[in-house]
């Protein structure tokens, strides 16, 4: 089940099920692609905020549903995970801002979800961790963005031991931005959500866009696309209404 809950630009996804500790099943994954369609096409939407209710964030997977995995067959297991790829790369390639607060633990595709977002506060209580290993699956699909969030010895770390770590563990390793206090940290992800919405929603999406294509890059094509970039922006509206309210000394409308 998912709740959404809007506040001034942004959109706040909570995955409600705080009695199974929000696994991420096939249905909530739906309804979270179907809510980030939403968000995106609503203009007063500048940031997209995921929380857990509850003491977790996300355990993973639906239980009821693991226990088919093993006899769904090759169409039915390969249609899931084609699903959940797409969710895991919508929330990463999303053209407005997303960040995760994680309240409490977040395991395994849970974990995914909260890696994939650009943007996580994490309560110094939660721990984190990439446990499919233990279980005989494979976390391919974060592995995807995990790389490139913390590198390949962290990767290879979480990865093939499937530990839980720590809230400041996950900081030294570059996963979470900010570790704050399990009541804080709700708050401090709307305040770091609010800080990047007032920014011009044309140089958020193209800068998230760069981020994502450049670590695949050599360096001249990296300079060739940044240069591109470079020169589009400056025909939009955003930029022209920024260089005004920076001359007229006063705060921008985008």
């Amino acid at each position: 089940m998912l709740t959404t809950t809007d506040l001034p630009g942004i959109r706040l996804l909570t995955l409600n099920d705080p009695q199974r500790r929000n696994p991420l099943s096939p249905a909530l994954a739906k309804d979270l692609l179907a809510a980030l369609d939403a968000a995106e096409q609503d203009p007063a939407i500048r940031a997209v905020v995921l929380t857990g209710a509850g003491p977790a964030f996300s355990a993973g997977a639906d239980l009821e549903f693991l226990k088919q995995v093993t006899t769904a067959g090759a169409e039915a297991n390969y249609a899931h995970s084609r699903e959940l790829m797409r969710l895991f790369h919508r929330v990463y390639t999303f053209p407005k801002p997303t960040l995760a607060a994680v309240n409490g633990p977040a395991v395994a595709g849970g974990a995914g979800l909260a890696t994939a977002c650009d943007l996580v506060v994490m309560s110094e209580q939660a721990q984190i961790g990439y446990t499919e290993v233990k279980i005989g699956f494979v976390a391919a699909l974060v592995g995807v963005i995990l790389v490139r969030a913390v590198g390949e010895k962290h990767a290879k770390e979480l990865l093939l031991t499937g530990k839980l770590v720590s809230a400041l563990e996950a900081y030294r390793m570059g996963l979470v931005n900010r570790v704050v206090p399990a009541e804080q940290v709700l708050d401090e992800a709307l305040a770091l959500a609010q800080e990047v919405a007032t920014n011009a929603p044309t140089s958020l999406s193209l800068t998230k866009e760069l981020l994502n294509a450049l670590p695949g890059m050599g360096l001249e094509d990296g300079f060739r696309l940044a240069s591109i970039a470079n020169a589009w922006v400056r025909e939009t509206g955003d930029l022209a209404e920024g260089i005004a309210a920076f001359f007229e000394k006063r705060p921008p409308r985008f």
